[in-house]
């Protein structure tokens, strides 16, 4: 495309009018409607659009704005969200607590210099030790979860002078090209191959572990540390089993490894507890965060340490640097998220409604056998396992129709996920459980079952 900077500027200036808008015409919607589509085939990733299983394929919700539980699209059309950007929406959409905290510091600034010392930082960083388990104290903020990921390994190796990692089927970490040798599934790891060091056993397969790790040992190949989803969210939400992550700490402590935590998706309350390894009594000695750290509203993430895995950090500050990573308003907004959780006690909040809805859907499982096989997890973070993944994208279709928003996770397409923001309220779980059932019926009569 031939570089123009003129038309750039006059497009620009409409977007920014658009944004400025706070009600579109209806030939403003559908010029707005027919751009973003050709924008994304042009600009984009037409791919994406070929993909997009779980929603209509019409391309006619286009999303507009949101609050609370739900989004609107640009004709305002009203969905609840049942996906929960994929863990992201723990205090809901634009809670007016992280709103306000992000617009207040936005009136004072915005990025920080790098070189003096930010404050916001600094309270961020302490009140996440303050809220994580065991022996975290230090923290390096992040940009997102993968960047969290990526700060762990670096500080593993660091911390052990290692680099061979271990991580578990089903898992997924990320797509950058550290976090990608712990994401298990061929169809993202081959094009990038050969990637760090890496071996994967059966997902709370406790002999499996410890095999490898002794084996490495007796080679000479000693592990780094091993990465654990203390609920594997991609893999389809998969609960470690009980003394999974006991034995996983006994092992990496045994052999001088790292133990690292993956809760960008699990944590900030989402499974009844402030982190999910809380449910088994283990802390780590480092843990990935993001997702909902940022409320909803801001990107950011961070890689949480204890002081043995931060000795060689310090001697060197300078082994891992971010320029946003930390930046004053995403730190403001973290903060915000954090007082709302506490406040709120949104981790209590999961753990009930994760119940009522365990059990509803387990009532639908046993209505509809054929097509909906099981369902699992804990508080907020639930999947739905289909008896394939045909069936569960119809299912999926089927909602959307109903305007529920739902997807499936990356590494088992028979599973869709259930992750609400934690704030939701009972009509609207109880809106979804009807459309599930509508959905099950009409997708059961489709397929015959």
């Amino acid at each position: 495309m031939a570089q123009n900077l003129k038309e750039a500027a006059k497009r620009s200036a409409y977007a920014l009018e658009l944004i400025a808008k706070k009600k579109l015409t209806p030939k403003e919607r559908e010029r707005v409607t027919k751009e973003s589509i050709r924008y994304w085939i042009d600009h984009v990733n037409e791919g994406f659009l070929k993909y997009r299983k779980s929603v209509s394929t019409d391309y006619t919700a286009i999303e507009w704005e949101d609050g609370g539980s739900v989004f609107r699209d640009i004709n305002g059309k009203e969905y609840i969200d049942m996906l929960g950007g994929f863990g992201i929406y723990v205090t809901g959409h634009r809670h007016p607590k992280v709103l306000k905290a992000v617009l207040d510091q936005l009136g004072k600034q915005a990025i920080h210099s790098q070189e003096l010392i930010d404050p916001l930082r600094t309270y961020l960083a302490n009140l996440l030790a303050l809220i994580t388990p065991g022996d975290l104290q230090f923290a390096f903020l992040t940009n997102s979860g993968t960047e969290s990921v990526e700060a762990c390994l670096k500080m593993a190796m660091l911390t052990t002078g290692r680099h061979h990692f271990i991580g578990a089927i089903g898992a997924f970490h990320g797509k950058s090209l550290g976090s990608l040798g712990g994401t298990s599934k061929a169809v993202f790891r081959e094009p990038f191959l050969p990637l760090l060091h890496w071996s994967h056993v059966p997902f709370g397969d406790k002999d499996a572990l410890k095999m490898v790790m002794e084996s490495c040992d007796f080679s000479g190949d000693r592990v780094a540390a091993v990465v654990l989803e203390p609920i594997q969210g991609e893999g389809g939400i998969n609960v470690a089993p009980p003394g999974y992550l006991a034995a996983a700490r006994e092992l990496c402590d045994k052999y001088g490894a790292v133990l690292v935590f993956d809760e960008v998706q699990s944590g900030m309350g989402r499974t009844g507890k402030m982190f999910a390894c809380e449910h088994d009594g283990v802390s780590p000695d480092l843990m990935a965060l993001g997702k909902g750290l940022g409320g909803g509203v801001v990107p950011i993430g961070a890689c949480v340490g204890t002081p043995r895995t931060w000795e060689r950090y310090i001697e060197n500050p300078f082994l891992h640097t971010t320029t946003f990573g930390g930046n004053p308003v995403c730190c403001a907004g973290a903060i915000a998220t954090i007082d709302a959780v506490l406040c709120e006690d949104l981790p209590r909040q999961a753990a009930r409604k994760g119940d009522y809805l365990l059990s509803r859907i387990g009532a639908l499982a046993r209505k509809h056998p054929k097509a909906l096989v099981t369902v699992r997890g804990r508080g907020l973070m639930l999947g739905m396992e289909f008896s394939s993944h045909e069936v569960g994208y119809a299912v999926a279709k089927n909602l959307f129709k109903r305007q529920i928003l739902i997807s499936g996770t990356y590494i088992n397409a028979r599973c869709l996920r259930v992750e609400p923001s934690l704030t939701i309220a009972k009509a609207e779980l109880d809106k979804f459980l009807r459309a599930l059932d509508e959905s099950l019926k009409a997708v059961s009569k489709e397929f015959k079952l």
